[in-house]
């Protein structure tokens, strides 16, 4: 998994509320394991009208925004089904960050699972952070995963909270894999000792 220290970006406005999982990727693009070549289904029935053209008007088929990382959503994000494909689909389009007033619990925690940093912040600095991405090409945030801040186009900080054991997860790039082969020199000390002492097992 890529580390998380610091990322600038564009960031997108989605002032939209209860973005749910289907709506992130449609169930159409759930028949595969692989977590890439899901960015192309991301929000496709926004992105997509029904002849398979895009739609200009959805945000991340605005020129200003195509190559967008960070995206400023409305409260509730993620809520829905569990489905791991949503944080996926974000990943494969280029999205490392979400920023929103709340998330759904099983999408906030598979974000962190796959590189991905939400932060919650506050209606009031949602507020701001949307009037930011709303700037097009100006729209640039610097997330900074250590100083555990927000720094807008105009130089304002906002700071954020985190779980410090999800922060150290991201700023080393370590997914549920990752921690286990950090403890490979102890499993394999107790493998060695459990086979001497335990040679029927």
């Amino acid at each position: 998994m890529d580390k998380f220290v610091k990322l600038t970006g564009v960031a997108a406005p989605l002032p939209v509320v209860n973005v749910d999982t289907d709506m992130i990727i449609p169930k159409d693009y759930l028949k595969t394991i692989k977590r890439t070549g899901l960015g192309t289904g991301l929000f496709a029935e926004a992105r997509y009208k029904e002849d398979g053209s895009e739609n200009s008007d959805f945000v991340l088929n605005k020129p200003a925004y195509r190559n967008a990382q960070i995206l400023v959503a409305g409260d509730n994000f993620g809520c829905g089904s569990s489905r791991e494909h949503a944080p996926w689909a974000l990943l494969d389009f280029g999205i490392r960050c979400v920023i929103s007033t709340s998330f759904a619990d099983i999408f906030y925690n598979n974000c962190f699972k796959n590189g991905i940093l939400p932060i919650i912040v506050s209606q009031e600095n949602l507020d701001k952070l949307m009037d930011d991405a709303s700037r097009g090409s100006n729209a640039v945030l610097t997330v900074d995963l250590e100083a555990q801040e927000i720094t807008g186009p105009d130089g304002g900080k906002i700071a954020f909270e985190i779980d410090a054991f999800k922060r150290h997860c991201l700023l080393n790039g370590l997914d549920d894999i990752g921690l286990t082969l950090e403890k490979a020199s102890s499993i394999s000390t107790f493998e060695t000792a459990n086979a001497a002492q335990r040679p029927w097992a």
